[in-house]
């Protein structure tokens, strides 16, 4: 591209001063996305920012795959050229994985670029080290589409947080594995066959493992965790719980019980430690994710002045991330802080967890003191209790899952 890229760099330099100058890394699904929602909404961008907003550069990793949108606009396989255009505002990453990701950011912040980042493995491993190094050069990140695609939960927790104090945080923000527990729910069928279909309709990768074992939510949940507390969470993805063991018997026997499966984040600290788990829990009819289906996200906030929030809408896909990377931009440019908060309220250690008991058999093993109720027409037990391990030891056959809201004995629940 030599001789054509450097006519193209000194023509930039008497016209760009008008202009919000943005190069976009990656031109898969989040890319198009972008770019298209730029071109579409320009009018509304140009009233925000009184000047255009312009694409100006698009890095991608093969450049026979890919057709210059324009022809104003660098089409290049080399992060480089990027780098060297005038007038570079703002780098926005659309690509995936660790690396090349975190240098290319890197290179772009010591440069004088603001960023804008959907990449969460990435960002959940180094997302604090970017922080700093945007701090140290007068720039700025935006990150909003790294965690729960086009709902803004980043910068609605950053404005609970001016006067709130968080009590807990959860969240569904994998779209793969609330589709699944919600189309075994709805249309039956096994894990695999629903799997499939979600595949087929284009919700779940070839290779599912990241969605259906929980490492895709946890990625966001240790955004969330250094956003909060401003730390890391003390476990790993190693704790993760995915969904692959459930089956189309338990969906049934919860479903009878008004209980729903999901796949949840929880965002928690206790005695100073920080947590993050990822975890298949049972929900009630009180749960504000008993209503959250198919591929939607959602993230419930609670606070100690204004209560429980939740936002919920789609997870991912190109306009809706899209949109979440549109919205930081305008936020950069009004120079949002990006400082983590920490006014948490301590959780209540005392408060014991209700378990959902799966059992097999005539019967099941439980100590005096933790039974509350078991249904009549389904081999379910529901217990409280603060070592649910030790049943576990008892009856090593069960499935257990935590139970999440409030839960109200019916006639039919019969109590032990």
């Amino acid at each position: 591209m030599g001789g054509s890229h450097q006519e193209f760099i000194r023509r930039k330099g008497s016209d760009t001063m008008s202009s919000l100058n943005i190069a976009l890394l990656g031109f898969g699904t989040v890319g198009k996305g972008v770019y298209h929602s730029i071109d579409s909404h320009q009018k509304r961008l140009q009233e925000i920012f009184q000047k255009e907003v312009k694409i100006v550069a698009i890095l991608v990793k093969n450049l026979q795959k890919h057709n210059i949108p324009r022809k104003d606009i660098i089409l290049t396989d080399n992060f480089e050229e990027i780098l060297s255009i005038q007038d570079l505002d703002i780098v926005v990453d659309a690509i995936v994985g660790t690396e090349p990701g975190f240098t290319y950011l890197q290179k772009s912040l010591k440069r004088g670029c603001s960023v804008v980042t959907a990449n969460k493995e990435m960002f959940s491993k180094h997302g604090k080290e970017l922080l700093n190094l945007a701090g140290q050069n007068n720039v700025s990140i935006g990150y909003e589409a790294t965690v729960a695609g086009g709902i803004p939960i980043i910068q609605t927790i950053r404005q609970l947080l001016q006067v709130n104090r968080i009590e807990k945080v959860e969240g569904i923000l994998n779209g793969t594995s609330n589709f699944i527990l919600t189309s075994m729910r709805k249309n039956k069928g096994t894990f695999e066959q629903n799997l499939i279909q979600a595949q087929k309709n284009g919700y779940a990768e070839a290779d599912p493992t990241n969605d259906i074992e929980g490492f895709d939510a946890y990625y966001k949940g240790v955004i969330l965790s250094e956003l909060v507390y401003g730390e890391k969470p003390e476990t790993t993805q190693a704790d993760c719980r995915g969904i692959s063991e459930i089956t189309s018997e338990m969906i049934e026997e919860a479903d009878r019980l008004d209980l729903k499966f999901k796949h949840i984040v929880t965002i928690s600290k206790s005695d100073q430690q920080i947590n993050c788990t990822v975890e298949l829990a049972l929900v009630t009819t009180e749960h504000p994710f008993y209503q959250v289906e198919g591929v939607q996200n959602a993230v419930s906030i609670n606070t100690d002045l204004v209560g429980n929030v939740t936002l919920n809408g789609p997870g991912a896909g190109m306009f809706p991330t899209a949109s979440a990377i549109l919205e930081d931009i305008i936020q950069l440019d009004r120079k949002v802080a990006v400082s983590p908060c920490t006014r948490i309220v301590e959780p209540d250690y005392n408060t014991k967890t209700k378990w959902v008991l799966f059992y097999q058999g005539k019967s099941i093993n439980l100590p005096s003191d933790t039974s509350l109720f078991h249904s009549p027409t389904s081999k379910i037990v529901i217990v409280e209790t603060d070592d649910v391990s030790g049943i576990k030891e008892l009856n090593p056959s069960i499935n257990f899952f935590r139970l999440k809201g409030d839960y109200i004995l019916s006639k039919e629940k019969v109590i032990v």
